[in-house]
């Protein structure tokens, strides 16, 4: 059970790891709500497939219509437009490492808004996070910070959706103790799409389906299939048999994945000074998820 379990966290993270690529090369050919709308209806109808087999399935009741609705525009529309939007200027692997910081946030949410308690270790945990988000975005040229110029304008929209994914994960946290994960998914999912779908049929993203050529479909049901439907299944499948922390670390591969498939797919040079930044990133992550910390690094899956 452990070794099929260790496949699936693994699987999951090596999909999302390649999901910046596959969505940089999405965007050649479609606008990102387009993008978005095909993704999410294709990772909509995996999920529903996979909770009408499992045979619990139930709409939502009361107040929780509202609750998904809210988790559907941050976490599925809201979000993904941000990074979306955000990959047409900014290189995948500068995305993947930003995202690396959700953790950071999710403690400084904690912090801020329930006044939890942050050790040393966690305080320089988020500053060496911060650092190292400032090297890979400036690519180690830092002095650039003092005359005002921070990376690309999808560097900004990226970082945004670092706090937006922390926002939605302490959101979400109620409703997985009330819910099976796949069921909320399915719901919160749908709403993001239906949100998705109205932006979509406003705009010309009907005539660009049309165009899209085979290398871009095979991109998109990458996304579609593979990241928002499979991905999520295998990974809530481990959490039921690995213990959090381990399955939390399989987390740290995901930016690695994404330097990887990068270079080889989109010939994205791997810098010295991006890699010492993703580094200092990754050190950051793990001194606040320390044992005994109060942030679980697994509630910022993302992608």
């Amino acid at each position: 059970m452990n070794i099929k379990a260790i496949f699936k966290a693994l699987f999951a993270v090596t999909v999302w790891g390649a999901s910046f690529v596959a969505t940089k090369i999405s965007l050649q050919y479609v606008v990102p709500t387009t993008l978005v709308w095909l993704r999410f209806t294709m990772g909509v109808i995996v999920l529903g497939v996979a909770v009408g087999l499992s045979k619990k399935f139930s709409l939502p009741q009361g107040k929780d219509w509202g609750y998904f609705a809210v988790l559907g525009f941050l976490g599925i529309t809201f979000h993904q437009w941000l990074q979306s939007t955000g990959l047409v200027t900014a290189q995948a692997t500068t995305t993947a490492w930003i995202v690396a910081t959700i953790p950071v946030f999710m403690a400084l949410l904690g912090l801020v808004v329930l006044r939890e308690h942050l050790a040393g270790y966690q305080v320089a945990g988020i500053f060496l996070a911060a650092l190292g988000v400032l090297v890979v975005i400036t690519k180690g040229d830092l002095a650039a910070l003092l005359v005002g110029k921070f990376g690309t304008p999808g560097d900004f929209l990226v970082l945004m959706s670092a706090p937006n994914w922390a926002i939605f994960s302490a959101l979400s946290r109620s409703g997985l103790k009330r819910h099976s994960s796949t069921l909320m998914m399915f719901h919160v999912m749908s709403f993001g799409w239906f949100f998705t779908s109205i932006l979509f049929f406003l705009t010309s993203g009907a005539t660009e389906i049309i165009s899209i050529p085979w290398d871009g479909w095979i991109a998109v049901t990458f996304l579609g299939v593979f990241c928002s439907g499979i991905a999520y299944i295998f990974w809530y499948d481990a959490l039921k048999v690995l213990p959090v922390a381990q399955t939390g670390a399989f987390l740290y591969l995901e930016p690695l994945i994404t330097v990887m498939v990068a270079a080889l797919v989109l010939r994205e040079a791997i810098l010295l000074a991006t890699l010492i930044g993703g580094i200092t990133i990754l050190i950051g992550v793990w001194l606040v998820n320390r044992p005994g910390g109060s942030v679980q690094v697994v509630e910022a899956v993302e992608s």
